[in-house]
């Protein structure tokens, strides 16, 4: 089942005489985690909004060509509903954190949808456990942490109970350790759900690939507005070195790519000591 249908879509901003996206088509399937990574200001961003019906509802422009989110057409729903199905946390969780405890900023969406005290209830204790930040429950958001309001923004998303969610760099406001905690976290959690028999997808965007590449099932390429690769990760990745596309390939993995038909590597390496042990062995069999 395709959760996330873009059908040849395009979007200029208001103001702006360039499209930010140009005649893009994008499927993704129920359960898949995906990355769509790209150069700065490549439209990465604005598929996030489209997906989340921001675009064309709070973000004024020209959008042309089809969008659906669950076989809702983005443009005959309001974002009320659309959010419903699908959360998203920005690139500065502090935007979405606003009221003066995390308890009340988790329980913001529950309480709009106007459900039983005791279903709110729930739906708070729950969320806030599974990103383990029941410590800081009564918190204010301002006295947290990147890394704590990353966790409070999710548990905020998670008590809508979506089967979407999208992570617009999540990683942007944070450390190297930060980063990797984080990412970790994320696909705890949807283990975690996947056990309980919620089925989530993730789209993540975001340039640090190493931290994603052992955990994404697929990567999304964009150019200039485009679409140019989709696919395996590391297929992804190597044609993407072959033409020069300007991402963020992990160094040990641009090394591998240079010499891996010369030396007759096959499998890529995780790292460096890997990639010189791969090596070695080469050289004692060659």
């Amino acid at each position: 089942m395709n959760v996330v249908d873009l059908r040849n879509v395009s979007f200029r901003y208001t103001g702006s005489e360039k499209e930010v996206l140009s005649n893009i088509s994008l499927k993704i399937e129920e359960g898949e985690s995906v990355l769509i990574t790209g150069p700065s200001g490549c439209g990465k961003s604005t598929i996030a909004r489209i997906i989340m019906g921001l675009i064309p509802h709070s973000y004024s422009g020209d959008l042309r060509g089809e969008a659906y989110v669950f076989g809702m057409n983005i443009l005959e729903n309001p974002v009320s509903r659309i959010a419903t199905r699908c959360g998203i946390v920005f690139q500065n969780p502090a935007n979405q954190l606003f009221t003066f405890s995390v308890e009340d900023d988790v329980a913001f969406g529950p309480e709009n949808l106007a459900l039983p005290p005791e279903d709110i209830r729930r739906r708070v204790d729950e969320s806030i456990r599974l990103v383990g930040i029941e410590h800081l429950r009564y918190s204010s958001p301002n006295s947290l942490s990147g890394g704590e309001q990353q966790k409070a923004a999710i548990a905020s998303i998670l008590s809508m109970h979506p089967s979407i969610i999208v992570f617009d760099e999540p990683t942007s406001m944070l450390d190297p350790s930060s980063s990797i905690s984080l990412i970790q976290s994320i696909f705890r959690l949807k283990e975690n759900l996947e056990e309980k028999g919620s089925k989530i997808t993730l789209i993540i965007i975001e340039h640090r690939i190493s931290l994603l590449l052992d955990h994404v099932s697929r990567i999304v390429v964009i150019s200039d507005g485009r679409i140019v690769l989709d696919g395996e990760p590391m297929t992804v990745l190597y044609e993407s070195f072959k033409k020069r596309i300007p991402i963020n390939i992990p160094p040990v993995l641009q090394i591998y790519f240079r010499i891996k038909d010369k030396c007759g590597l096959e499998k890529p390496p995780k790292n460096l000591k890997e990639l010189f042990s791969y090596l070695r062995e080469e050289v004692k069999h060659g």
